[in-house]
C-alpha cells in the first residue's frame, strides 16, 4: 500500500525533471540576434556554436572585455565589441584563432562624419537592384561556387547596387556579388593575405561603407564582376 501512495509522487518528480529538461532546452534555443556596432566602432563576432566552444573562448579572454551569445546570420557567435581601433580587433582575432582554435569575424560601421551623401541612382536602378536580389538567370556567365581559404570583404549594399560604383573607386578594382548566410553583398576583396583584407576594410569604414571581414569558404561566389 504504501508504495501505491508514492507512486503518484514518484511520476510527478519524474515529469517535472522533464519538463525543466525542456525548459532548459527551449531556453538554450532562444538566442538573441547581435546587436549591430556603434558607429565607428569595430565589432569582433567569434563563431562559437557549441556550448562547450563558448565556455572555451570566455575562459581564455579578460574579464574586462564583455561577451554575449547572438545570433549573425545563421551562425551562433559570441560578439566582443568595445574596439575603436582595427588594429585592436584584429589583434584579438589572431588571438582567438591562435588559443582558442575559433574564427572571428569582424566588422564595423562608419561614423557619422565618415558617412558620404548617397548618389541619387540611375532610372534604371530599381531594374537593376532587382536582378541583385534575385537568383541570376542559369546562364553560361552564372557559376555559383564557393571561394576557396582566406578572407573576403563583404559589403551591405542595403538593396542599391549603384554602391557597387562607389566600392570600386575605394578598392580600386572590380567588385563581384556573392552570398553569405543566405544574404546577398557586394564583395570587395577576395584574398590569403590578412593584412590586406584588414586594409581594405579600414578603407571602406573611412569611405562611409558597412563592411565585414568573413572567412572566404562560407562565401559563394554568383558574379565576379557587378556591371551597372
Amino acid at each position: 500500500m504504501h508504495r501505491f501512495q508514492t507512486l503518484p509522487s514518484v511520476l510527478g518528480l519524474a515529469i517535472a525533471g522533464l519538463i525543466g529538461g525542456m525548459s532548459s532546452v527551449f531556453a538554450q534555443q532562444a538566442i538573441p540576434a547581435c546587436q549591430p556596432p556603434t558607429s565607428g566602432e569595430y565589432l569582433l563576432l567569434v563563431v562559437s556554436p557549441t556550448a562547450n566552444n563558448q565556455k572555451q573562448l570566455r575562459s581564455a579572454l579578460p574579464p574586462e572585455l564583455k561577451t554575449i551569445t547572438c545570433k549573425y546570420l545563421n551562425e551562433t557567435v559570441t560578439r566582443i565589441g568595445g574596439f575603436k581601433k582595427i588594429d585592436d580587433a584584429n589583434r584579438w582575432a589572431r588571438y582567438v584563432s591562435n588559443i582558442v582554435g575559433l574564427s572571428a569575424i569582424i566588422t564595423t560601421r562608419p561614423t557619422t562624419a565618415d558617412v558620404q551623401p548617397p548618389q541619387q541612382a540611375p532610372q534604371q536602378a530599381p531594374q537593376q537592384a532587382q536582378r541583385l536580389q534575385q537568383p541570376p538567370q542559369q546562364t553560361a556567365n552564372y557559376n555559383p561556387q564557393a571561394l576557396g581559404e582566406g578572407y573576403a570583404v563583404l559589403v551591405d549594399y542595403y538593396n542599391r547596387p549603384e554602391l557597387a560604383n562607389n566600392v570600386q573607386q575605394v578598392v580600386g578594382g572590380n567588385v563581384g556579388f556573392v552570398s553569405y548566410g543566405q544574404r546577398p553583398y557586394l564583395l570587395a576583396v577576395y584574398t590569403t593575405n590578412q593584412t590586406e583584407a584588414y586594409n581594405t576594410l579600414q578603407k571602406l569604414n573611412n569611405g562611409g561603407f558597412v563592411a565585414s571581414i568573413v572567412d572566404s569558404r562560407k562565401v559563394i561566389l554568383l558574379r565576379s564582376t557587378v556591371r551597372l
